[in-house]
């Protein structure tokens, strides 16, 4: 049975905030994937003087960020998400195969995947929900393991108000104990062999807010930061 969580009547970030901050984390030299979905919003938040290689698992090396103008979009230069994107200099189209052979060659410093539900444990669910008649596990699983670490972007809650932020996954895994942080429009959480730890929160909410709106407990640091909205 789905459990209901309290969801708190004051103001979330909105995704691009969330992207935002995110993308604050992406540090200099990383080669860094770009799921579908949310994740590619991070993309536009990446400061072009921060060297960060953006990977595309359908092929680019060198992703950059959609074009400013619509006349500048180029139909056969789209994300993973069938989005435009641009080449940014020195990057590279590859083969399909030569792309996954960056992620599960271990050369990702980081992946960037939207999520369905994540454990305490690090285990990741993003392809399938319960009841759904099909999904497409696609590339993710390949990506998420092969990361050496992997970030999940998410609202906080799903849209019946059930909890995303789990004990154990009840969607089934894409990835086993390989979500290292967690971005939310309500918070950002570190993911420890003892479980989350809550590290910042939205402007305007509490440690009790964020934890009103988790199945799984939370860990709370000395200091608990606020978001830079």
């Amino acid at each position: 049975m789905t459990r209901i969580m309290t969801k708190p009547d004051k103001p979330l970030l909105t995704r691009d905030q969330v992207a935002k901050r995110l993308a604050a984390d992406l540090e200099a030299d990383w080669v860094v994937n770009i799921g579908i979905g949310m994740p590619t919003m991070a993309v536009q938040y990446v400061p072009p003087e921060r060297d960060v290689i953006l990977h595309s698992e359908n092929g680019i090396i060198g992703m950059g960020p959609p074009p400013e103008r619509e006349e500048d979009i180029d139909r056969d230069l789209m994300s993973a998400g069938k989005g435009p994107v641009t080449l940014i200099p020195g990057g590279a189209f590859v083969h399909h195969a030569d792309s996954f052979s960056l992620a599960r060659g271990g050369r990702l410093d980081c992946a960037v995947l939207g999520a369905f539900q994540v454990a305490a444990n690090g285990d990741l669910a993003n392809w399938k929900v319960l009841g759904a008649s099909a999904g497409n596990i696609g590339g993710a699983m390949d990506i998420a393991v092969g990361a050496r670490q992997t970030f999940a972007i998410m609202t906080h809650l799903s849209k019946d108000g059930s909890a995303k932020i789990v004990e154990s996954l009840t969607y089934p895994p894409t990835a086993l104990g390989v979500v290292t942080r967690v971005y939310t429009d309500m918070a950002v959480l570190s993911v420890t062999e003892k479980g989350f730890v809550l590290e910042e929160v939205a402007p305007g909410l509490t440690a009790e807010d964020v934890q009103a709106a988790c199945d799984a407990k939370l860990i709370l640091p000395d200091t608990l930061c606020e978001i830079a909205a």
